[in-house]
């Protein structure tokens, strides 16, 4: 694939990942890498996320997932395309936090 190529892929990120600033960390290292997107808490206790951009940046974000900020224990990441056509849609302009869902 062409690494200049736009991809998107759905994050679920399972561990000790919420009240350790998983998506604060999160927002931050996608706005280095210029990925669009958004992040959020999931009642279940994971953090999701969609992000959008080059597949290097992409793919550089999810290793990034699969660490998370200090203080967090990631136990696994599972990365999808989005199921739902329209989810590229639904992507802001920049890379945010949403709330829980």
């Amino acid at each position: 694939m062409n690494a200049n190529a736009i991809v998107t892929r759905h994050l679920v990120v399972r561990g000790l990942v919420q009240g350790v600033g998983y998506r604060w960390s999160m927002v931050q290292a996608a706005e280095r890498l210029g990925v669009r997107g958004w992040v959020r808490n999931r009642r279940d206790g994971s953090v999701e996320a969609l992000a959008a951009g080059e597949v290097d940046a992409v793919e550089a974000l999810v290793r990034w997932a699969r660490q998370g900020p200090a203080g967090a224990r990631v136990d696994a990441v599972d990365v999808n395309e989005p199921n739902d056509v329209t989810a590229a849609d639904d992507l802001p302009d920049s890379f945010t936090q949403r709330e829980t869902a």
